[in-house]
């Protein structure tokens, strides 16, 4: 992971760009904790007092969100009462002197604020503003509140998650909100290269639901092919066997076969090299037909060992294959640990905070210490002071005011 070097000047690929951080909770937060990674310089505004309502959602140690800390690391934060017309001119001078501005509000609450992106555009024509929101800013649906739970029903989603013959089931994490995050991230990224050549800035409307259903591929392409939207098919893939969970005797192990060449060696490790040449077995089309046969015939050979040696087996033949570890196996296995993924956050009161952040190696940027999430308001004079050149007295007179 780049970013700021603790206590040090920004560094990496976005050193130098000025973002500011209207969002709360996840998309946003997710999004802008990525450019923060890459070295941009991420002005938090909050509500005084309040703060980001993910302040307040758990786990929690000493009375912290470590929730929040993760997803805010590296950040700045500013209170600006945006109800407040001073607020509101205080944020408009920022912006002018910002590379990016990203909110999800509610769609058209930017607007009645007097900070939605025709204002603020108009005072940063190269300003790149990006809005997040669960449905995008047109449309039917635009004004209805969204969760990520409500996105993962809207964008059929749920529908292909889960046991055939059980209920629809959510993705184990928010989807939708972090792949709104990356998109978000993706095209504020891309903008910033077109403002180079341009000159011109760029209004980005990012929605969770058309991010999340463009993700959703392969059930694109059946519901293309056939006209007949898909159906859940539990954890094994719905267009090639053998690829899904098999039991073992002491648990499930993952099989992945995603071509013939691969499903000859899934053939050879259970011992079931006549398989081969079994025209029930010849194509993923027909061994899809054939599955329960397929899962049989693995099962039959699986049951009988431990997880630990049909994966062993598995990687000799290379076979795709792995056990279904828990997450603190996850963020202790010995791969991210050989590759320096996990990174620590030294929080004052949270201590150390394991995490994994922007994940994509840059070749020509070693990896950096990130600086901890800041507490409700830590950075609100200061930038008050660097950046738009207000005295003392000045952010006084605004706080006085209930501006801050």
């Amino acid at each position: 992971m780049t970013g700021s070097v603790a206590g040090g000047a920004p560094t990496g690929p976005l050193a130098g760009v000025r973002v500011l951080d209207l969002t709360r909770v996840l998309a946003g937060p997710f999004c802008t904790a990525m450019l923060a990674d890459l070295g941009a310089e991420v002005i938090k505004i909050e509500s005084p007092h309040t703060g980001d309502d993910a302040r307040n959602l758990g786990p929690f140690r000493d009375g912290e969100s470590v929730y929040f800390s993760i997803l805010n690391r590296g950040k700045k934060s500013v209170t600006l009462n945006l109800k407040r017309s001073e607020a509101q001119a205080v944020l408009l001078d920022l912006a002018q002197r910002a590379d990016v501005v990203i909110e999800n509000f509610r769609p058209g609450v930017a607007d009645r604020l007097g900070i939605g992106h025709e204002a603020v555009m108009a005072r940063n024509p190269r300003l790149v503003y990006a809005s997040i929101s669960g449905f995008g800013q047109s449309g039917p649906m635009s004004q209805l509140p969204a969760y990520d739970l409500v996105i993962q029903a809207a964008s059929g989603l749920m529908s292909l998650t889960g046991d055939p013959d059980g209920e629809p089931m959510k993705v184990g994490e928010s989807i939708g909100d972090l792949v709104a995050g990356l998109y978000a991230a993706f095209a504020i990224a891309t903008a910033l290269r077109s403002v180079e050549r341009t000159g011109r800035g760029d209004y980005l409307d990012v929605s969770m639901l058309e991010c999340l259903v463009s993700l959703e591929v392969t059930a694109q392409s059946q519901l293309a092919a056939s006209g007949i939207s898909p159906r859940r098919v539990g954890n094994r893939h719905p267009m090639s066997t053998p690829f899904g969970t098999y039991q073992a005797r002491d648990g499930h192990v993952v099989i992945a076969a995603a071509n013939d060449d691969v499903f000859a060696r899934v053939a050879s490790m259970i011992e079931r090299i006549d398989m081969v040449n079994d025209p029930r077995f010849a194509s993923d089309d027909s061994r899809i037909q054939h599955e329960a046969d397929v899962r049989h015939a693995i099962e039959t050979w699986t049951m009988a060992r431990t997880v630990r040696d049909v994966v062993d087996r598995a990687r000799e033949l290379g076979v795709p294959s792995s056990a279904i570890v828990d997450f603190g196996e996850a963020m202790s296995s010995e791969q991210l640990v050989a590759r320096g993924a996990v990174s620590t956050l030294h929080h004052p009161v949270l201590g150390a905070v394991p995490f994994v952040g922007q994940p994509v190696r840059f070749s020509s940027q070693a990896p950096q210490a990130c600086k901890a999430s800041p507490a409700l308001g830590h950075d609100t004079d200061d930038v008050l002071a660097d950046v738009l050149g207000l005295s003392v007295g000045e952010v006084a007179e605004l706080r006085t005011v209930g501006a801050l």
